[in-house]
């Protein structure tokens, strides 16, 4: 097993750029993100931020200056009286360049 928690790989396929970019996150608080140039989107818990970057700067045909990401763990939750989990989820906040937006109400 590889130290890196990076895979080298700076490019991703075709294929892997939209399984990379699942979802944008549309609530209060990401729309909050926008006067910051920033937008973010649902991804993959193996995804790394070289992989997110790229994707973005492929598909949107913009400029990304930083790609953050955070692990938000699933909640326990009791469902007739037996103990479950939901699924961990990960999301990445993308800054863009200076005057550059993605307009994420369209669709790709």
């Amino acid at each position: 097993m590889s130290m890196s928690k990076y895979s080298g790989k700076a490019t991703p396929s075709k294929e892997r750029i939209y399984e990379l970019l699942r979802a944008p996150v549309i609530t209060e608080k990401s729309t909050l993100l926008s006067e910051f140039n920033q937008v973010s989107f649902r991804v993959p818990m193996d995804a790394s931020k070289p992989e997110i970057k790229a994707a973005v700067e492929d598909l949107f045909k913009v400029s990304v200056t930083a790609v953050n990401t955070l692990i938000s763990k699933g909640k326990t939750k009791r469902f007739r009286g037996h103990a479950g989990k939901r699924v961990d989820s990960k999301k990445a906040i993308i800054t863009l360049a200076e005057g550059q937006s993605i307009d994420i109400t369209t669709g790709v």
